[in-house]
Order: C-alpha cells, then sequence, then structure tokens
C-alpha cells in the first residue's frame, strides 16, 4: 500500500519562504505523479500543483504560478514543494497525495494521502 508523509510547515511572515516535503512509497507499478493540495479553515480542499512521475512535467493552479516550485528526487523518493512570496491567503493544512498509475492529467482526487502539514503565514 502506498504511505505518504508530508513536512516542513510552520509559521512564516508575508513574503517568507517555506520548503514542504513529501515522503512517498510502496508503489506497486513504480513511480506516479504526485500532487501537493491545501485546505483553508471552512473551505474546500484544493489542488495546488502536480508534478509527472519523471519529473519532467509540472503543472500549479494560478495563484501559487511564479512563487511555488515542485521538484522530486526519485532516488530519496522524496517531493519537495518551494514556497516563496508567501500571503496570508497561503494559510492552510498542506497535504501531499498520490496512487498507483496516478498522471497530473487525472481530474479526481488520489486514493493516498499523509496527515497534512500546517502553513501559517502571518505577522
Amino acid at each position: 500500500q502506498v504511505q505518504v508523509v508530508e513536512s516542513g510547515g510552520g509559521l512564516v511572515q508575508p513574503g517568507g519562504s517555506l520548503r514542504l516535503s513529501c515522503s512517498a512509497s510502496g508503489f506497486t507499478s513504480g513511480e506516479a505523479a504526485i500532487g501537493w493540495f491545501r485546505q483553508a479553515p471552512g473551505k474546500k480542499r484544493d489542488w495546488v500543483a502536480c508534478i509527472s512521475a519523471t519529473g519532467n512535467m509540472t503543472d500549479y493552479t494560478p495563484s501559487v504560478k511564479d512563487r511555488f516550485t515542485i521538484s522530486r528526487d526519485n532516488a530519496k523518493n522524496t517531493v519537495y514543494l518551494q514556497m516563496k512570496s508567501l500571503k496570508p491567503e497561503d494559510t492552510a493544512v498542506y497535504y501531499c497525495a498520490t496512487e498507483d498509475d496516478y498522471t497530473c492529467y487525472d481530474s479526481h482526487f488520489p486514493e493516498f494521502w499523509g496527515q497534512g502539514t500546517q502553513v501559517t503565514v502571518s505577522s
């Protein structure tokens, strides 16, 4: 079974930076795409970014494009979300998620999720 664990959240001032990490393992059919999602208090969970299995394709929701960068190191089974120029509206619990054969073209939420990591942007 696929296991997913996030880390790296915290409190940061507006304009600051954070890097989130996502460790994913247990795939039965090789590497898969990894998605980052976030959920702010009282709001639905939204897709943030995705990276393909090989890392050669990335995609972002418009509100984070040019501020967030998703990358992966398959040798370490880890995906990163580098966040800069953070804004208070980026405050949310951030999740990474995936499943066997997941691609960035899939429109459904994947099956396996981490526990989430809190990101708070506040002065």
